[in-house]
């Protein structure tokens, strides 16, 4: 047989809290009581009568001087003032989930509001919080807060304040949420339930979908076991409420290979223990006083410890975290983040885990606070210094330009650039890197005076090194790359090939004939390019951009044949006559004999570069790929058409 226990069960933190300070008022000596059942389980309330410490009803039954305890569900206000009449010495030992829901009441009905309690009437916890204000309305379900609604005068104007019994149900909780914004167009709901017994009722419905039989353990007379022993019916046919392990059906159970173990908030650790003890094959650990096993049940936190919790609620200020100590964590919503812009819904979800920082502790109350925004604060500062001293590149976000220089967010941290390693020209303009993400290592951090100082030019410089490094690993004659114009200067372009720059000749450039690389390129266009020599030692690459693929004479003679007229470019003027493209890569001579139909003196006098005129050809030297042109020829035939 398998026996499993669940994990949250027995004493929650209100309860174990309450015991706790119940022992320490019976340990002090002297006369004490507890004012009605300090929790539901009467185990416990003979444990306290065995220490001397009585049980009243009434606060006037208090022995006189005696010390009096109140019990962990609270009491109304009107019971506080009863005993401070009378001078008693009061430990109140009221849940602080409780007492949280007693401020809400009361502060919603000083607003002018209507404080709506969900929860059971009669229940300890519920008739205390609703004696912390003078209309209290109750209810047990959302059909009948629904009823409740449709049937006052003001309808849906009305201003409810909606809280739940921190044993109540997830569900009923939901419906009654759901109905009041429904139908009231001022409502404000405040989930009180507390999550220990949510995650509780969670675990126990878990275990008894995976089990055979359901064991709850728990006084007959407590709500939140009953709720267990309920959810555990609905998913096992066979469960038993006990409150002992002398009413355990040994016989009932023997057969049943899987066996699971829940516990109401109420009940003590040695019960349980005595339960599990009896069913198991294994012997256990010798048994333990009741002060140690609550001593070691109890978790301390210390104010800068690091904690790891489930995020359980959300409200419009604060979040709350269960942590699975005695605590219940509140993180400010001015504590999550220090970026005012954020939301709180792209950060976190309820059931997201969350690692925090310890800010504040309160015991008496059994609040811790608790910071997201320094906890990420110190690791981002660790993480600064780690960059800094192992060389490792960081990304920031270029918020502003500053006095010689320009500001980085690097994960909240405020990084300053100098110009200098901005990694642009002198005089470049420094609000162009404003609003873009920089790649940068850190160079200095001083973290007392809250001084980092980065560099994006070291970054880039190491970076086109390990590229320029790639490409002379593996360069080879004819390797096509993507490059980019960085310069031109009056023979040609510089082009970078990805961490090196590589020098395309003015001929290289183009098969038609240019004075300027300009012509052909513009500074920034992305060009591809191939390599035609390089000297790794002097560190030069020559590239070129023309399509060798085609021939610019194949492409002329599979145009053109001697006596063709074409349309052709004067490019360059000689004293012997012009030079003229008849293709891109392929130019042809026109004799200062054949310029004009009369004598020219010389070439300028009848043509200019850049100028378009036809021609015919008369001669094709296909060895030396030399063409003969004639405008005369041309000319001549015009005139003879006249």
């Amino acid at each position: 047989m398998t026996v499993t226990l669940a994990k949250t069960a027995g004493f929650c933190y209100g309860v174990r809290r309450a015991v706790e300070l119940a022992e320490q008022t019976a340990a002090a000596g002297g006369p004490c009581a507890m004012l009605g059942h300090l929790v539901h389980n009467d185990h416990v309330v003979e444990h306290f009568a065995q220490e001397g410490m009585t049980c009243v009803t009434d606060p006037d039954d208090v022995p006189e001087w005696a010390a009096v305890v109140v019990r962990s569900h609270g009491e109304s206000r009107a019971v506080f003032e009863a005993l401070e009449r009378r001078g008693l010495r009061v430990v109140d030992a009221t849940c602080p989930s409780v007492a949280r829901i007693h401020k809400l009441v009361a502060q919603a009905e000083e607003r002018g509001r209507v404080p709506v309690i969900v929860g059971k009437r009669g229940h300890p916890e519920v008739t205390a919080t609703a004696g912390w204000c003078k209309n209290a309305v109750v209810v047990e379900s959302g059909e009948e807060l629904e009823r409740w609604i449709r049937s006052h005068p003001e309808g849906d104007s009305l201003p409810l304040t909606l809280v739940s019994q921190t044993t109540s149900t997830r569900e009923v909780w939901k419906k009654a949420v759901e109905i009041a914004k429904k139908l009231c167009t001022n409502a404000e709901t405040f989930d009180t339930i507390c999550n220990a017994t949510y995650q509780r009722q969670s675990e126990a419905e878990f275990l008894a979908r995976q089990c055979q039989v359901m064991v709850v353990i728990g006084d007959h007379k407590s709500a939140n076991t009953r709720h267990l022993a309920e959810l555990c019916q609905q998913h096992c046919s066979h469960v038993y409420w006990i409150e002992q392990a002398s009413e355990l059906p040994l016989d009932a159970i023997k057969c049943a290979a899987s066996v699971g173990i829940t516990a109401g908030a109420s009940t003590p650790g040695w019960i349980i223990k005595e339960v599990f003890y009896t069913m198991s094959e294994e012997k256990m650990e010798i048994e333990e006083s009741f002060a140690e096993m609550l001593e070691k049940s109890i978790k301390t936190l210390n104010t800068g410890d690091k904690v790891t919790g489930t995020v359980v609620n959300i409200t419009p200020t604060e979040i709350q975290v269960e942590l699975g100590t005695k605590h219940t964590g509140y993180i400010p919503l001015s504590e999550l983040s220090d970026d005012p812009s954020v939301k709180v819904e792209d950060l976190v979800h309820v059931g997201d885990e969350i690692e925090t920082q310890v800010t504040r502790i309160n015991d008496q109350d059994g609040i811790v606070t608790l910071s997201k925004k320094r906890l990420d604060a110190a690791k981002n500062w660790e993480m600064i210094e780690e960059a800094r001293e192992n060389g490792t590149v960081v990304e920031g976000y270029i918020r502003e330009e500053n006095k010689g220089g320009v500001v980085a967010n690097v994960n909240g941290i405020r990084v300053f650039v100098p110009a200098s390693q901005t990694g642009l020209r002198r005089n470049e303009p420094m609000d162009v890197l404003v609003g873009t993400t920089a790649r940068m290592q850190i160079t200095d951090v001083n973290r007392s005076r809250r001084r980092v100082v980065g560099s994006i030019r070291a970054v880039a410089a190491a970076e086109r090194a390990a590229k320029a490094q790639a490409i002379w690993d593996n360069i080879e004659v004819d390797k096509h790359y993507q490059g980019t114009v960085k310069s031109l200067t009056s023979y040609g372009a510089f082009v970078d090939i990805g961490g090196v720059d590589g020098m395309v000749h003015i001929s290289e450039l183009s098969w038609s004939r240019i004075k300027h690389p300009s012509e052909a390129v513009s500074v920034g266009d992305v060009v591809d390019v191939y390599v035609i020599k390089y000297d790794p030692e002097k560190k030069k690459i020559s590239l070129g951009m023309k399509d060798r693929s085609v021939s610019p004479w194949e492409n002329f003679i599979s145009q053109y044949s001697i006596g063709d007229n074409a349309e052709v470019k004067i490019v360059k003027l000689m004293s012997f006559g012009a030079f003229a493209e008849i293709v891109p890569g392929v130019d042809g001579l026109i004799h200062i004999s054949q310029i004009a139909d009369h004598r020219v003196e010389k070439p300028e006098d009848e043509l200019a570069e850049g100028q378009i005129v036809e021609v015919k050809i008369t001669d094709i030297n296909m060895e030396a790929k030399k063409v003969s042109l004639s405008r005369r020829a041309v000319l001549r035939e015009e005139y003879d058409e006249d």
